[in-house]
């Protein structure tokens, strides 16, 4: 017994550091498993905006090849694009609409949800719960009624039916901001009752501040859906230098899609200019972003 010892725990030494091998090879495996995949969704996605920055500097003959580098580079694409088109008046009321959007819906749902929050009355939840049943309204039901609302109003051929209505607040933000003002202790908002706070000092003052990271993925997400919307601009602007972006790149398609050959790379230079500003935004407010984004799905 005593001369099998050392070789039964020998053994056993042999045997705990052939798991830790298999363990660890099984670790390595899943973590190149988890990379690739990374990997293959991130060259999925990028694919489509890699192939439109190469397509939009060829020539017209070369424009759906499959060479991914041009040759020659046709910066001149960039350069008629800008020639033909008031690109810069558009940008301008691409980022004054969507700014005007983004603030309206941030401010307008953040003093609906904190009523939703704070005050307690008979039927909120109900309330509250039909608020949440407009999601499940599509747009184009209220489409018609909508236009007839600004029609009658004279605001038809003008800015402002692109904004304006975020007045109201949005059933989603609305839900996303609340959600963060049921995670705050409600015995900080009594206290600042005890100290003489009024409730738009409250809000103000105490409710505002700790939701700062949800009010800016708010006005992240409508800043976003104002710069890629052609529904409105299409519906309501006329005036070509009243027109956004979107609505400018649809002028642009027209334009030189006349004639019978339509000229790719000058619209895919434009589709280049639209996207790039969008790209830049998420760039510098992606870590409130993806705060916001993370700790919404935490708090019930």
């Amino acid at each position: 017994m005593a001369a099998s010892t050392p070789e039964a725990l020998a053994d056993i030494r042999r045997q705990q550091a052939q798991r830790l091998r298999q363990a660890a090879i099984r670790r390595l495996l899943a973590r190149i498993i988890f990379i690739a995949l990374l990997i293959g969704c991130t060259i999925m996605f990028m694919a489509p905006f890699v192939w439109l920055i190469s397509a939009s500097l060829k020539v017209r003959a070369e424009v759906f090849n499959n060479e991914l580098i041009p040759d020659p580079i046709a910066w001149e694409n960039y350069v008629n694009v800008w020639q033909a088109a008031p690109v810069l008046s558009w940008l301008k009321n691409s980022v004054v609409v969507g700014f005007l959007a983004a603030a309206t819906v941030t401010v307008s749902c953040a003093a609906i949800a904190f009523g939703f929050s704070y005050f307690r009355f008979p039927g909120r939840d109900t309330l509250f719960g039909l608020v949440l049943a407009t999601m499940m309204l599509p747009g184009a039901v209220t489409m018609v009624p909508v236009f007839l609302v600004w029609n009658g109003l004279g605001l038809v051929n003008t800015q402002v039916p692109l904004w304006a209505g975020n007045l109201f607040g949005s059933a989603f933000y609305i839900f996303m901001i609340r959600q963060f003002y049921l995670s705050l202790p409600r015995e900080l908002f009594e206290a600042a009752r005890v100290d003489g706070a009024n409730y738009l000092q409250i809000w103000r003052h105490i409710a505002l501040p700790l939701t700062r990271t949800a009010l800016i993925v708010v006005f992240i997400f409508e800043f976003k859906a104002s710069w890629t919307d052609l529904i409105k601009p299409l519906i309501y602007l006329y005036n070509t230098a009243l027109f956004t972006l979107p609505r400018g790149l649809k002028a642009i398609l027209d334009q030189f899609g006349q004639g019978g050959e339509m000229q790719w790379e000058i619209v895919l230079a434009a589709s280049v200019i639209v996207t790039i500003p969008m790209i830049l935004i998420f760039f510098l407010g992606q870590r409130y972003f993806m705060e916001g984004i993370a700790t919404s799905g935490l708090k019930g």
